[in-house]
């Protein structure tokens, strides 16, 4: 894939928990196995040395501490439900004394306030979805010098001490219009659908976008409009567009979960159902099942499940004093093909079924791939991708 946008790599000499060989940041990416050094090309996030050569995990059983900036939609109360599952296998094996989770919902003060309470009860771990990319970074501080180790998903902290499990959302973008591209080679009107204006992760999914529509001089833009991630928005906003925008629409853009409301917009409002990308889910996979001629995808799978499970695999080896090589370790999402519905679709999976989140076939990243995260690496105590329910047992 072409070069999307300029990564921000720290070129910072590396720390006693990278092999003495290896003397920047850039020469590990370079040495990371090609399905993970991808992950780093046009990143937006700064990615420098790990930063626990020098931690010693805190003597067994611990305590895993789980801080939440928001439980207020199914896709979070599944990263939850997802990651007390494994922690409590690990629990079963003596490894892991308790699980606590505290939810700040969406209050970035008592973020702090429940991590600081956190390192008062001598946790062993706190792993976090933070509230703030920035407005944690004291409270973390905190942590590091408690001996504790912090570990976020799904969004990157500015904290030096912390580690980070994170997408590459500026190639995800890039991935999806270039499907667009290729799949209408002799171009088309393409509908943008963002998230939330002004997320930082809505720019970094267009700034991929717009990156790869420079590659397709046929595509054009036909409107942009914001769906806010959130079902019914997305759907109103895009019948007006169909109801003042009578001109052909060959494929939504969007990097949401929202794609079974935008084919149902179409089709309500007689128009053609275009190529939709976006991020896979068991609603769309029921609508797919049903109207197998009217449900075009193409995109990946951001899911809640694959998200609890990275950073359990990521936290329990840390834990077991295997030493991260990157302060940011970027985690492939799985891809996801029109022709390959049918190996995502489970029997429960109907329009309705909101809450109901697929599970990749095959483990996305082997555990031989994450070795080449550590060091010093191990098999991720309490793993087996084999264990993990199916979509309709959760």
């Amino acid at each position: 894939m072409k070069k999307m946008i300029c990564g921000l790599l720290a070129a910072t000499a590396l720390t006693a928990a990278v092999p003495a060989s290896a003397q920047s940041v850039q020469e590990v990416i370079a040495g990371l196995p090609d399905a993970l050094k991808s992950q780093y090309e046009g990143a937006p996030q700064a990615v420098a040395a790990g930063p626990l050569g020098e931690l010693t995990p805190k003597a067994k059983p611990y305590k895993w501490c789980h801080s939440e900036s928001y439980q207020g939609n199914p896709w979070r109360v599944s990263v939850t439900a997802e990651l007390k599952r494994l922690v409590d296998g690990l629990i079963a094996q003596g490894v892991v004394s308790s699980f606590e989770v505290s939810d700040s919902n969406g209050d970035v003060g008592q973020q702090i306030n429940q991590i600081r309470a956190f390192i008062d009860k001598d946790c062993g771990i706190i792993t976090s979805i933070p509230g703030s990319a920035t407005g944690l970074d004291d409270a973390i501080a905190a942590a590091s010098a408690a001996g504790i180790p912090f570990v976020t998903a799904a969004g990157s902290v500015t904290a030096p001490s912390a580690v980070n499990v994170d997408s590459n959302y500026s190639r995800w973008g890039y991935e999806m219009m270039d499907a667009i591209g290729k799949a209408l080679p002799q171009g088309g009107n393409v509908l943008i659908v963002e998230g939330i204006a002004g997320h930082p992760i809505v720019a970094q999914e267009r700034a991929g976008g717009d990156a790869a529509m420079a590659n397709y001089p046929n595509l054009k833009i036909s409107r942009v409009v914001n769906g806010d991630w959130t079902a019914n928005v997305t759907k109103t906003v895009v019948l007006q567009t169909l109801a003042t925008n009578p001109a052909p629409i060959d494929a939504v853009w969007t990097a949401g979960s929202e794609s079974r409301v935008i084919a149902e917009a179409f089709t309500e409002a007689g128009r053609p159902v275009p190529l939709i990308t976006g991020s896979i889910t068991g609603d769309a996979l029921g609508y797919w099942k049903a109207n197998p001629q009217g449900y075009r995808f193409e995109g990946h799978a951001v899911l809640p499940g694959w998200t609890a499970q990275t950073l359990f695999r990521v936290g329990a080896r840390i834990m077991e004093g295997q030493k991260p090589v990157l302060n940011t370790l970027m985690i492939p999402l799985p891809p996801v093909h029109e022709a390959d519905l049918g190996n995502w679709y489970q029997d429960c999976m109907s329009p309705d079924a909101v809450s109901v989140f697929p599970v990749p076939p095959t483990d996305p990243v082997t555990e031989e791939a994450m070795d080449a995260y550590f060091a010093n690496p191990a098999p991720t105590p309490g793993w087996d991708y084999a264990a993990v329910p199916g979509a309709c047992a959760r």
